[in-house]
Formats: C-alpha cells, sequence, structure tokens
C-alpha cells in the first residue's frame, strides 16, 4: 500500500479518532463507498460544488449518478502538484479505532475537511 502518515490522532473513551494522510486512490474509494449521506453531504460542501456548478448541470440528490459525479469531484480536488507529478492524488481518511479494529468513516480531499469530521467525532463523544 501506498504511503501513509498519521496527521491526528485523539484517544476517547475506549477508541481513537484518526486522521490519515494517503495515496492510495483505491483505498480512499473504499472509505468514500462506506460513507453515510451526511458524510457525503459534509464532502459536497467542502468541495463548493453548488457554487462551482449550474444548479442546471448537478445531479438531483435522488439521482443514482450523483455519487459518481461527487466521487469524480474528490478525485479532481485531490490532485497534488501536476508539474511534479499529473497522477498523484492524496486523501485524509478519519477512522474510527475500536481495540485494534479501524473503521473508516470520511475522505476528503482537504485537511480542514477531515479534522472538522474528526472533531465532530470527538465532541459526539462526550
Amino acid at each position: 500500500m501506498p504511503q501513509q502518515e498519521v496527521f491526528f490522532e485523539h484517544p476517547t473513551g475506549n477508541r481513537r479518532i484518526q486522521v490519515l494522510k494517503t495515496y492510495d486512490p483505491r483505498y480512499a474509494r473504499e472509505v468514500f463507498d462506506e460513507m453515510d449521506d451526511s458524510a457525503q453531504a459534509l464532502l459536497w460542501n467542502s468541495l463548493n460544488i453548488e457554487q462551482t456548478y449550474d444548479p442546471a448541470d448537478l445531479p438531483s440528490p435522488d439521482d443514482p449518478s450523483r455519487v459518481d459525479f461527487l466521487w469524480e469531484e474528490l478525485m479532481d480536488s485531490a490532485r497534488e502538484d501536476v508539474r511534479l507529478d499529473p497522477g498523484l492524488r492524496s486523501f485524509f481518511v478519519v477512522n474510527e479505532i475500536h481495540s485494534t479494529r479501524p473503521q473508516s468513516l470520511f475522505v476528503s480531499a482537504d485537511w480542514p475537511t477531515a479534522e472538522s469530521f474528526a472533531r465532530h467525532l470527538l465532541a459526539k463523544a462526550r
């Protein structure tokens, strides 16, 4: 698996909340596919999709193609410096770890959004 780096880790009760930076788009897609509707809504808003596109060009919330559209927007946003490597993308994955078993809950292309999601999980745990 491509290199990963822990950006944030905080224990809370019997679990830990962790944010990893990864360059593995397959792992990012696995996490993306497991995200719930509220996590997808947060990602949608963090990518400023509503401000970037004409509303008529966006898939409606009940359109099955909306998930693929969101994934493509995430992939575009995750692109690193194309001058160095046009195919390099980075992602921030939020994990909740019980004992030693991580559950990946969220993926973003930017650190502030992933940190916000992680801190929200911590606040809910209190």
